[in-house]
């Protein structure tokens, strides 16, 4: 069964949020605007619930998109590693090019989608404790409040920096309505206080409906730990380790496992379970996902989607970085080179390219053109990587944590690594990780942690700044995060742009 989640929501800080809840077939009705406030709102459990519901509706406004292509290819293309053949999607081009400007769109989205959950979680989080009702079902619904704000938190942190940090409703006559940016330790110190309140709030470890888990709360705070440990705040050994332990409690828990097979990874039978701790809920002809014609080739005529884009693939100097004998790059494995003609199934047509089959819907393409597969905002395969590149920092290559890397390597029909040291086990691990975890919005935000880039042609990592695409743009410090979007800058006169934008 899914949990999914639709929401109605106006404007952030300008009115309280109206929710409407989806869960399996039930629906709740939405009431009149005009007469719903905060005050009035909150009185039942099933407001409660709802209003909880209406914080997760937020993670998937950065996922969608058709030939202007999408918010989620930002994070891609700002890596270097990826290619697209839709001309038009001027968003794309610029960070892509690393020409990017503040009116990009999609740091826009990330922006407003992430500000929109935090305002309902802030809502939740003030009001419930107030309502009466079961206190276990209490405490649980504000546990997930704090994960999706400390998550929205996270992104806006990595992405922008220094940014508003609220944590309290608001309204037009708040104080805080034009706030300034938080020091970014201090945004980091509340994303860590809302994780450990979760972590505390009676979750239960894994659970199929795709709401929020204590394994999804340890799973991030091992995340958040480690990026701490690293750039910009580099907290190192003490930080390093607490990514380790929290990554190891998820491990040890024996609730995930890595899927025997990576078609299991795209397979929406397989949402909520196994190796996804924690997805984006979407269910077909109800709610679809709606990423899948971003992913194929543009206009070949293999799918049940009219739209076809080609607005993402893997660069070709990427593909050349795996292993050859690594089944990752295999055919229809993560990547996809070939496919049938919609016209006749038995006509195989050639791509042109290494377009992302780890995130194809194979019904949705062949039959349906609606798609109920979820979108991994964490799995099991980064928390044992996690836990590997951890460890290693604190302890150097042990036995744990070459079962973590190896297990990966296994299932990739690669070799066990053994006998390396401190340095070489550390960029195993990298590398691990970024071929593992490709085009899943994660590489960047190691790239930026870390400092460092992976050069596709020599194999070793250098220097985020001055890193040089495959293609030729070269990275600058300005690309260590995105710039604040202008709309937020004439709306807000104390936000201060990052600096080179």
């Amino acid at each position: 069964m899914k949990n999914l989640i639709k929401t109605k929501v106006y404007p952030v800080l300008m009115a309280f949020p109206m929710i409407m809840a989806v869960g399996c077939s039930d629906f709740l009705e939405e009431a009149d605007p005009s007469n719903i406030t905060a005050d009035s709102y909150f009185k039942t459990a099933e407001h409660a619930e709802s209003a909880v519901y209406s914080i997760y509706s937020s993670l998937r406004d950065v996922r969608g998109g058709s030939y202007g292509g999408s918010p989620w290819l930002m994070l891609e293309f700002a890596t270097g590693l990826a290619d697209s053949d839709l001309g038009q999607a001027d968003n794309s081009n610029i960070i892509r090019n690393l020409t990017n400007t503040s009116d990009n769109a999609y740091g826009k989205a990330y922006w407003d989608s992430s500000y929109q959950g935090i305002a309902n979680a802030n809502l939740a989080i003030a009001n419930i404790p107030g309502i009466e009702m079961d206190a276990n079902e209490k405490n649980q619904l504000l546990g997930e409040a704090r994960f999706l704000r400390a998550y929205y938190y996270y992104n806006l942190v990595r992405i922008f920096g220094s940014v508003p940090l609220l944590t309290d409703p608001i309204d037009l006559s708040s104080e805080d309505l034009y706030a300034p940016q938080a020091k970014v330790e201090n945004i980091y110190s509340q994303i860590v206080e809302d994780l450990v309140e979760a972590e505390s709030s009676g979750l239960p470890f894994n659970d199929a409906t795709g709401k929020v888990t204590l394994g999804a709360v340890k799973s991030l705070l091992s995340s958040v730990y480690l990026t701490m440990a690293g750039y910009p705040l580099q907290k190192g050994d003490e930080y390093y380790q607490k990514a380790a332990e929290k990554a190891k409690e998820v491990i040890d828990s024996g609730e995930y496992d890595l899927f025997p097979s990576y078609g299991d990874l795209h397979d929406p039978e397989k949402n909520n379970i196994g190796e996804n701790i924690f997805m984006v809920q979407y269910e077909a002809f109800v709610d679809p996902s709606n990423w899948q014609p971003l992913i194929i080739p543009y206009n070949m005529n293999i799918s049940a989607y009219s739209e076809q884009t080609g607005a993402i693939y893997a660069n070709q100097e990427f593909i050349n970085s795996y292993d050859p004998d690594d089944k990752r790059v295999a055919e229809k494995e993560f990547y996809y080179t070939t496919y049938t003609s919609k016209f006749d199934r038995t006509d195989t047509i050639v791509l042109g390219g290494h377009f992302l089959y780890k995130h194809f819907d194979i019904v949705a393409n062949l039959e349906t053109a609606s798609s109920d597969l979820n979108w991994d905002l964490i799995r099991y395969a980064e928390v044992l990587l996690i836990y590997a590149e951890a460890s290693n920092e604190v302890s150097g290559p042990t036995p744990e944590a070459y079962n973590a890397i190896n297990s990966i390597r296994t299932r990739a029909e690669l070799p066990e690594l053994s006998g390396l040291g401190k340095d070489q086990f550390r960029e195993a691990v990298w590398k691990e990780k970024w071929h593992e975890l490709s085009y899943e919005n994660v590489t960047w935000f190691d790239m930026v942690r870390l400092r460092k880039a992976l050069n596709v042609s020599t194999g070793d990592f250098e220097d985020f700044v001055g890193h040089e695409f495959a293609y030729g743009p070269t990275l600058t410090e300005r690309e260590l995060l995105f710039p604040i979007p202008t709309d937020e800058l004439r709306n807000n006169v104390n936000l201060v742009q990052n600096p080179g934008y």
